[in-house]
């Protein structure tokens, strides 16, 4: 990994930003990483370009708890 706390740091923040699907916030993390002087390996960057197919915004299979009645 790095000696840097902070790039680690960062690199944690942008894997969470990754899985949580808040391409906005990567790219700031990656523009704060840049700043640092540290380049993204080209997988992850890859990883994290936006895709034309982008994730629902609800977990498929779940539902809404129905409204309870007095």
């Amino acid at each position: 990994m790095t000696e840097d706390t902070m790039i680690a740091g960062l690199l944690r923040e942008r894997e969470a930003y990754v899985q949580q699907g808040l391409d906005d916030r990567v790219a700031q993390v990656d523009e704060q990483l840049k700043l640092r002087g540290y380049q993204l390996p080209e997988e992850a960057a890859k990883k994290s370009a936006p895709s034309a197919k982008s994730s629902p915004t609800t977990p498929k299979g779940r539902r809404q708890k129905p409204a309870e009645t007095a």
